[in-house]
């Protein structure tokens, strides 16, 4: 009987890390990363191009 619960605690905790990842990545264009001058300063990053306004990297 001990096995059940555990089971769906687990499955629970797979889920929420899960949904969490997704959650986590699927809000890009409030991600601002480094200090910049012009667009050449602001490196590409997990697939997103970042460009240089009012001083800061924002995501395209």
């Amino acid at each position: 009987m001990a096995k059940t619960p555990k089971l769906v605690y687990v499955l629970i905790l797979f889920l929420s890390i899960i949904f969490s990842i997704i959650v986590s990545n699927s809000f890009p264009d409030k991600i601002f990363i480094g200090d910049c001058k012009t667009d050449k300063d602001c490196k590409p990053k997990r697939g997103v191009n970042f460009r240089c306004r009012k001083g800061k990297c924002y995501p395209r």
